[in-house]
């Protein structure tokens, strides 16, 4: 599956050096994760069917050139999660405020992606409890709720969902939260995230809590995972000072496999 990304956050990955486009102006903390974030410019109502075409396109893209389905990546900060969290979007318009009004773009989108490829093709992620980017939400069990129950009117393939136990990139937390509402009210497979290991996993998926687990940490250094679950052999050990760096092997293709 793909992941529908559209917009960078950094106004030096954008076009011209213009500002990254967001539900508001107000920008992120000057330093956070060592970065100074370029303010954002917020997006006008009128140019928000242009946002929700290029989702549309990338898509459409993405099936004329092989792929199996797409996913929306509806989380962890980023455009989509801009608009649905209150603690970023202070929107007046039709997209902010209300609940409603603040999931509202999460929605058309995913309706535009799913008209055009097919609901059996796609898929969405979300990251309601958490707080990405200082992404978060005054009530994440509503916000996670209403979008469970609003995604079945489209009939798309899967909802995967970030632990709320993930609150921070990295760091498990105890929570009093749990995705299980969201699991329950949604029609489709749901699909869990959040730091899981191989028995914690098998023990979701076992208790009813999910669906799937996604891996992703533990697979990006581990390109064998599945065979390394089966025969309960060491896992690699991942380097995250490499996830996000320029090198196209270092991090990405140079984990080894199990010596066969």
């Amino acid at each position: 599956m793909g992941k529908l990304e559209t917009f960078e956050t950094q106004g030096g990955f954008q076009p011209n050096g213009q500002a990254p486009v967001s539900s508001t102006d107000k920008g992120v903390t000057p330093g956070l994760d060592g970065v100074d974030w370029s303010p954002p410019r917020r997006l006008r109502t009128d140019e928000i069917p242009a946002v929700i075409n290029d989702f549309r396109l990338a898509a459409r893209n993405a099936i004329d050139a092989g792929f199996d389905g797409v996913e929306i990546h509806g989380a962890n900060g980023y455009i989509i999660d801009q608009f649905l969290k209150d603690q970023v979007n202070d929107r007046t318009d039709q997209y902010g405020g209300t609940l409603e009004n603040r999931c509202r773009l999460a929605l058309e989108i995913v309706e535009a992606v799913a008209n055009e490829i097919g609901g059996d093709k796609v898929g969405i992620r979300l990251s309601t409890f958490a707080d990405y980017m200082e992404c978060g939400d005054s009530n994440p069990e509503a916000l996670g709720l209403h979008m469970a129950n609003e995604l079945n009117k489209y009939g798309i393939l899967y909802l995967h969902v970030i632990e709320p136990r993930m609150v921070q990139v990295g760091n498990k937390a105890e929570t009093p939260y749990s995705t299980l509402p969201m699991k329950k009210a949604f029609k489709g497979t749901f699909i869990s995230a959040g730091g899981y290991k191989r028995d914690d996993g098998d023990k979701a998926v076992a208790d009813g809590n999910t669906d799937l687990v996604a891996f992703g940490r533990l697979f990006l250094a581990n390109p064998d995972l599945p065979r390394r679950f089966e025969v309960d052999a060491d896992l690699n050990k991942y380097n995250r000072a490499t996830f996000y760096i320029q090198d196209p092997v270092v991090g990405y293709t140079d984990y080894p496999f199990l010596e066969v």
